[in-house]
Order: structure tokens, then C-alpha cells, then sequence
């Protein structure tokens, strides 16, 4: 029987429009001139890529949603939709999101579905509706689930439960929490460096509801300068086609002008920083293969050079 949970999404969207509409006003009665604040073509170029959105996942989850189906049938587990095992669910499909997020910066055909979100140059409430149309190379990170006798209902609520949890956490106006929630939840401060483009934030706070995974996987960073928004080479365009395929184009661009078939595999499945070694005498190694975000901990910008990739931020 297929569980019966509320809509979790649908039932926050008067929520999600109070909050937008008090955040505004509140630059408008305590402007900040440090903060990115809002622009109104980019505000409304991340409403139209979240309306957008919607209707693309509308397409993406009927194949997404029979594999799934597929999967569960074939599996003889079931886990028990109850007050205990939804809040286990919870912490799984966090854990999930967490690797999920890491892959969508550190492979270069998934940063091309994920660098949607972190195209904009300002971080507000409207940032967190920059939403990707091509949203199809997230479910194969949660199968483990499904396999596990997790229903695709059930995996839903939970994925729109953390979608939910990150609305808020997009915004300047709030700033460091007490020291407990600051450690263990995906707070403002938290999100800020992930979007930021900082070298030393880069790829850093991959996670969703909980921070947790960042400290115990090595790509936490604590919120210290304040941080700077957008890629490391931003698009200067609000067109929503663009703003939602320049990285697949890109990424075309490479394969064709590529001299041998490591080298195009590279450019798609490698970090978008990635760089074939020069032939001898032509220059040093081999470029960092890390997405939007470093893969590794290590505080060296992973795509700092890259093409259309993430602002070297220490974050999709």
C-alpha cells in the first residue's frame, strides 16, 4: 500500500512567499550595503527557473518513478511507514543528499545539471527557487533506499522535506545561530559559504538538513570573510534557457574541439576544472579533476579555471 503523506512542498508555498515578502521589506527598512541583497531581474529570472522547475520534474519522474517502482517490487524489504522510521528515513535520505550534492560538484555532466542553482550572484529567499530543468541525474544516489525496502512515496516526502528545510537557510538577514545548531544543522551561515566564491569556501557544506556529513567527510568550513555569490565565470545573462543549459553547451564545445577519446571522456566525466595533461615541454600536470565543489578537503579552489563553474565557493 502506498503511504499517505501530506505534500510537503505544496503545503509551505504561503510560507515561502510570506518570508520572501519580509525579507524584502527588510532591506528596504535596513538596507545593508555589504549584503548581495535583491535585483529584480535576477529575482525574477530564479522565480521563472523554479516555475520551471516544477514542470520538468513533472517529466522526469515518470522513467524515475517506474525504476524505482521496478526496484521496490524486486526487493523482498519493506520498511514500515511509522512515526519512528519516517524520522529514519529522514536521516538516510540526508546522508544520501549529502553524497548526491558532493557528486553534482565534483562530475562534470552532473555540475551541469546542479550550476543552475548557484548562477546567481545574489543569496536571498528567491535563490533557493533557482531550481535545474534537468533534474534527471539525481535518483540513481538514492536506489540504495529504494532498495532497502524505502517506498518511492516515502522517499519523496523525505526528499521535499529537505527541500523545504533549505528554503531558508538562503538568506544575509540571519546570521550566526547558537553554537549547537550551528553544529549540527545546515544553518544561513552555513549555506553562505557554500554558495560563496572565495577560494578558501570553495567546495565546502554540501549538506542539507544536517552539517554533520561536512564534519565527518572533511568539507566543512566555518563562515569567517563575508562571501562573495555567483561562478567562477559568471554568465552575465537573466535568459532562463541559458541560465538552464550553458554548461551542457559548454561542455559540447570541449568534447568537439578534444584531440582523443580520454580526453572527451574527461571533459564529461571529470571535474569541471579538469585539464588533460599538456604534451611534454607544454606546460605542468594535470588540472585538479573537482566540481563547483572539491571532491577532497583540500582548500585549493578544484574549479577555480573552469568553465562556467561554480564560484570558487566551498560549497547544486
Amino acid at each position: 500500500m502506498e503511504p499517505n503523506l501530506p505534500d510537503v512542498v505544496l503545503w509551505s508555498i504561503p510560507a515561502f512567499v510570506l518570508l520572501t515578502v519580509i525579507e524584502m521589506v527588510s532591506y528596504r527598512l535596513h538596507p545593508d550595503e555589504d549584503a548581495a541583497g535583491y535585483e529584480t531581474k535576477d529575482a525574477a529570472t530564479s522565480l521563472t527557473m523554479g516555475i520551471g522547475s516544477l514542470g520538468f520534474d513533472l517529466l522526469w519522474k515518470i522513467p524515475i518513478l517506474a525504476i524505482y517502482m521496478g526496484v521496490y517490487e524486486l526487493t523482498p524489504l519493506r520498511v514500515p511507514v511509522l512515526w519512528w522510521t519516517v524520522l529514519l528515513m529522514l536521516l538516510a535520505q540526508d546522508f544520501f543528499y549529502y553524497w548526491s550534492h558532493r557528486g553534482h560538484h565534483v562530475i562534470r555532466i552532473l555540475w551541469a545539471c546542479h550550476v543552475v542553482h548557484h548562477s546567481s550572484e545574489k543569496f536571498n529567499l528567491t535563490t533557493a527557487l533557482r531550481q535545474p530543468w534537468t533534474s534527471a541525474t539525481v535518483w540513481p544516489f538514492y536506489l540504495p533506499l529504494i532498495a532497502c525496502g524505502v517506498h518511492p512515496a516515502a522517499l519523496a516526502f523525505c526528499q521535499s522535506a529537505n527541500l523545504v528545510y533549505q528554503f531558508w537557510v538562503h538568506t544575509e538577514r540571519v546570521g550566526k545561530l547558537p553554537r549547537p545548531f550551528e553544529y549540527v544543522l545546515n544553518t544561513p551561515s552555513h549555506h553562505r559559504v557554500h554558495h560563496a566564491s572565495q577560494g578558501g569556501y570553495l567546495d565546502r557544506n554540501y549538506g542539507g538538513i544536517l552539517i554533520v556529513w561536512d564534519r565527518m567527510f572533511g568539507s566543512f568550513a566555518a563562515e569567517t570573510e563575508r562571501p562573495v555569490y555567483g561562478l567562477t565565470k559568471n554568465i552575465a545573462t537573466h535568459n532562463p534557457l541559458r541560465v538552464a543549459t550553458h554548461e551542457y553547451a559548454a561542455i559540447a564545445r570541449d568534447v568537439r574541439a578534444a584531440d582523443t577519446w580520454s580526453e572527451r571522456a574527461g571533459r564529461v566525466f571529470r571535474g569541471p576544472g579538469w585539464q588533460p595533461v599538456p604534451k611534454a615541454g607544454a606546460g605542468a600536470g594535470e588540472g585538479v579533476g573537482a566540481g563547483a565543489e572539491v571532491s577532497a578537503p583540500a582548500p585549493v579552489p578544484s574549479a577555480a579555471t573552469a568553465s562556467a563553474a561554480p564560484a570558487p565557493e566551498r560549497t547544486p
